[in-house]
């Protein structure tokens, strides 16, 4: 960072960045050294806006990802989720503004909800799924105070880390093919298009207009292309079922009808519904391998996506140091125990922040701003519930080809890099789960080097991982 051009006469204090701040400012530019970083309140408050615009999807596809079944057949009420996925990302993204005082915005991470949804609540129950998450929250926590976290993420091979992104976006956007019936059992294949080969019905074509909407407006690099393809597919799904043109029953028993006011006092059911405990039937194996996964899912993108969004707000230096580093780091952990104990999943810093950067914000005003509009967004449950699942889940299949982006980043033409990272990409979404990809990818790696005669050159951590990981495999643990 570059220092003030004040005189010293007119500093009242230090910013914390080395900056400092002229005096005379309101008690809000000095708390959050809003001029010290070169913007203004207006623009703190445009850049929250257009955080929350980019992001606010999230009270759409959380409840959808996390609308499944749990091992004694229970399903998670809609209206709670809702509620839970707007209080957590409230609540982690005001700690962010304020605390934190840079412009990250967090919500629920689509990587841990899909974990929790296919890998986890299925064994067990909901409120077991919840507490693994919060276990999971405060081992980040305990990483990142211990500098652990750092220590790990140094380890593993880069190109790695960005094969399970990539492999967690194939992972998502299989999710969202199948929830809009898209993609289904085949019969004499393991998947099809649609039902028997066929897509059929309305709800799957709105899917597909939908995709293609968002798609084109990102070409067109339109502000909130997501939220805006959600808000038009919805309309339209409105008015389609409205007018008669599609059954209500077409929708599977979602149809997209606002019941009641459009305002409504949330439905903190949720929230505290967390057990610990109860997992004997897994073994010690799988819930070690339970909370490695969930620590996975959550681990690698948040260091990167805060990183990269101070670069963008030129508050990160060439090395990615950056004000306040550490905080960020330690609530991006804590977002899981949070989102845990709310009943919505690990909250994590969300990319979308960059949007707002770029609108201008550089403080944790910003923050604050978007925290309290996903606060707002807990008295309107009602509106959200008007996206059927087959829009939101065209989002989801977006958000997936976005994180595949990565794919870049890898040198296809060194084999010992590039096979790794092959099998750790494909097996997510053909096995269904995040931890055969990484597993497979991981042991890939060391053996592949080993047959190199380059057993040096994975660290210390990765042969251990490897290890564990055939253990996992040879036990029959990855059921």
């Amino acid at each position: 960072m570059t220092q003030s051009s004040v005189e010293p006469k007119t500093v009242a204090e230090d910013a914390g960045n080395g900056s400092r701040v002229p005096a005379g400012k309101s008690w809000l530019d000095r708390y959050f050294h809003i001029s010290s970083r070169g913007s203004t309140i207006p623009r703190e408050l445009r850049g929250g806006i257009t955080t929350f615009m980019a992001m606010a999807y999230i009270l759409l596809l959380n409840p959808l990802l996390l609308g499944g079944e749990d091992g004694l057949g229970n399903k998670l009420s809609q209206p709670a989720l809702i509620t839970a996925t707007a209080l957590a990302a409230a609540v982690t993204t005001l700690a962010m503004g304020i605390i934190g005082k840079v412009p990250l915005a967090l919500a629920a991470g689509l990587s841990v909800s899909g974990v929790l949804s296919t890998q986890v609540a299925p064994d067990m129950t909901w409120p077991q799924a919840m507490g693994m998450c919060v276990i999971y929250g405060v081992v980040i926590m305990l990483l990142v105070a211990t500098g652990v976290r750092e220590v790990i993420m140094n380890a593993i091979p880069l190109p790695l880390k960005h094969g399970i992104t990539m492999g967690i976006g194939l992972f998502i956007a299989m999710i969202g093919f199948v929830n809009a019936g898209f993609v289904g059992p085949g019969k004499g294949s393991p998947v099809t298009l649609g039902v028997g080969g066929n897509l059929t019905g309305w709800p799957v074509a709105l899917f597909a207009f939908t995709l293609i909407l968002i798609f084109m407006l990102q070409s067109r690099k339109v502000p909130g292309a997501i939220l805006l393809g959600i808000v038009v597919g919805t309309v339209i799904s409105v008015v389609a079922t409205t007018t008669g043109l599609i059954d209500e029953k077409a929708w599977g028993g979602k149809a997209p009808a606002l019941h009641g006011s459009v305002v409504s006092m949330p439905d903190f059911s949720l929230f505290g519904d967390i057990e610990f405990g109860g997992w004997e039937k897994l073994g010690a194996t799988t819930v070690g391998m339970i909370v490695f996964t969930l620590v996975l899912a959550g681990f690698f993108d948040a260091m990167a996506t805060i990183i990269a969004v101070g670069q963008e707000a030129k508050l990160a230096d060439d090395r990615g140091r950056m004000p306040g580093l550490n905080k960020a780091l330690f609530i991006d952990g804590a977002g899981g125990a949070v989102g845990g104990v709310a009943g919505a999943s690990g909250q994590t810093v969300f990319i979308e922040s960059a949007s707002g950067v770029g609108e201008g914000a550089r403080t944790g005003l910003s923050a604050t701003v978007t925290g309290l509009f996903f606060a707002a967004c807990l008295f309107f449950t009602p509106l959200t519930q008007l996206v059927p699942n087959q829009v939101a889940s065209a989002a989801l299949v977006v958000i997936g080809a976005m994180m595949l982006q990565n794919a870049r980043h890898v040198d296809w033409t060194d084999w010992s890099i590039a096979a790794p990272v092959f099998l750790t990409v494909v097996l997510m979404p053909f096995t269904y789960t995040i931890t055969a990809g990484v597993g497979c990818g991981v042991i890939a790696y060391c053996a592949i080097k080993l047959a190199q005669g380059k057993w040096r050159d994975p660290s210390i951590f990765m042969w251990i991982l490897s290890g564990v990981f055939i253990f996992y495999f040879a036990t029959g643990s990855g059921h």
